[in-house]
């Protein structure tokens, strides 16, 4: 891994582009983050239900903490696997980093609210919230009172802070090492990030599955599943490659990935995106499997609430978990085992944008039957809720896009001393 070796990159690659290149897509992004972000604030002085707007606002802004946790964990894993073909990703992988500022930013509200009104969003926060059913309130529940050491506003705040923390720190430490390679051509600062990466991907795993617990879990308190943060972690893998195939792409059609993105490329990252939907599925099968199984009402009441309503018809949410097994997972699965359609620019784009609407759908499905009717069955997904959720996701996500664009001419394009850069541009299966 010699600098003179990087040094041979070709040198027709566009390694600078210019900031007048992106600037009219930055600025269609910060508008249309702009006006989703004013229907979302809307929505918090039109909302009737306070807590259905919370977990609405709560699964739109999480579809891009997800996807942004999935970007730094494949930096992180590239890293540790010394690989060659992604170092172009790598690189927009790191431009996207520094969103988790702003989600961090963003996500406040919810902490806030918390303080404000215990109990509004997450029902934990305030022992006196009667319990469904009439059966006491949660102050009552033994269940609680175990968990009452974890699930307490305190340890929500603080481990808020402790996530977005250490994902801001590691973004920091990886940019830093690439960027300066970009400068100085020190074969160093690869090794320094494959150590950031050794002790990074450990606090990812915890951060990431304390975050889904915290986050989206405790919604239903009573419920247990040990295999949460593997769903979670398979959604934000999923997320970050099909964003990932929407940057290469966009710049393919733009003129600034010319001759750097190939079919091989495409291909290596249809494969992750073939083994990752596979992986989805076998954590939710087994997770329903293992709950179904052993049939304990502490934990089969969450798959109830998304089958049947209290009089034993079958609700909305049982057509949304048939639309997960046939959309997020047969369909990508069948889709990705072609060859053509992991290396066609439009059918691999096609599959992209599917999976991160389902994802966004599998998100849904996880948080917003927590939001209760009068006799305790879920809201409908077919509601105004919707409207809250996808103008959040296009106000976070046009922020995102915006700072994203705004930090691609800040940097070479790829990353032009890596060692490993000859081998990406070459790269071939």
């Amino acid at each position: 891994m010699s600098q003179s070796h990087a040094a041979t990159a070709p040198s027709a690659a566009p390694l600078q582009p210019a900031a007048s290149s992106y600037a009219v897509a930055a600025t269609r992004a910060l508008i249309i983050g702009i006006v989703g972000l004013v229907i979302t604030g809307i929505g918090f002085f039109a909302a009737g239900d306070a807590q259905a707007f919370a977990l609405s606002y709560l699964a739109g802004l999480s579809f891009w903490i997800a996807i942004s946790i999935g970007i730094l964990i494949w930096i992180l894993i590239h890293h540790i696997f010394d690989a060659s073909w992604s170092v172009t990703l790598r690189r927009l992988f790191e431009q996207w980093l520094p969103n988790f500022k702003w989600l961090a930013l963003l996500f406040l509200p919810l902490v806030i609210v918390s303080w404000i009104k215990p109990g509004a969003i997450w029902p934990w926060m305030d022992l006196s919230t009667p319990l469904h059913g009439g059966h006491g309130t949660v102050g009552d529940d033994i269940l609680y009172q175990k968990k009452s050491g974890f699930l307490n506003r305190e340890w929500f705040t603080g481990a808020y802070v402790v996530f977005f923390a250490a994902w801001i720190w590691l973004s920091a430490r990886v940019r830093k090492a690439s960027f300066t390679q970009d400068r100085d051509g020190d074969a160093r600062w690869t090794f320094s990030n494959r150590v950031t990466a050794a002790f990074g991907i450990p606090i990812m795993a915890l951060s990431l599955t304390f975050a889904s617990i915290y986050w989206f879990k405790s919604l239903e308190y009573h419920w247990f599943s040990t295999m949460y943060g593997v769903w979670f972690f398979a959604d934000c893998a999923r997320g970050a490659l099909s964003i990932g195939v929407l940057m290469m792409l966009w710049l393919y059609r733009n003129g600034g990935y010319k001759g750097i993105l190939n079919n091989n490329h495409l291909h290596s990252i249809g494969q992750l995106m073939l083994a990752f939907t596979v992986f989805w599925a076998y954590i939710a099968f087994s997770q329903y499997f293992l709950i179904w199984n052993a049939n304990v009402p502490e934990e089969t009441f969450w798959y109830n609430l998304r089958e049947l309503n209290a009089d034993g018809s079958t609700n909305q949410w049982w057509w949304v978990g048939l639309v997960l097994l046939f959309g997020y997972f047969l369909a990508p699965f069948l889709y990705l085992l072609s060859y053509r359609n992991k290396i066609i620019h439009e059918r691999i784009r096609f599959i992209s944008i599917w999976i991160l609407a389902l994802m966004l759908v599998d998100l849904c499905y996880n948080i917003l039957p927590a939001i209760k009717g009068g006799r305790g069955d879920p809201h409908a997904f077919i509601s105004t809720n919707l409207i809250w959720v996808l103008s959040t996701v296009a106000g976070v996500g046009g922020l995102c896009a915006w700072t994203f664009l705004r930090n691609l001419p800040a940097q070479k394009l790829i990353p032009i001393r890596d060692p490993r850069i000859v081998e990406c541009l070459t790269h071939h299966e």
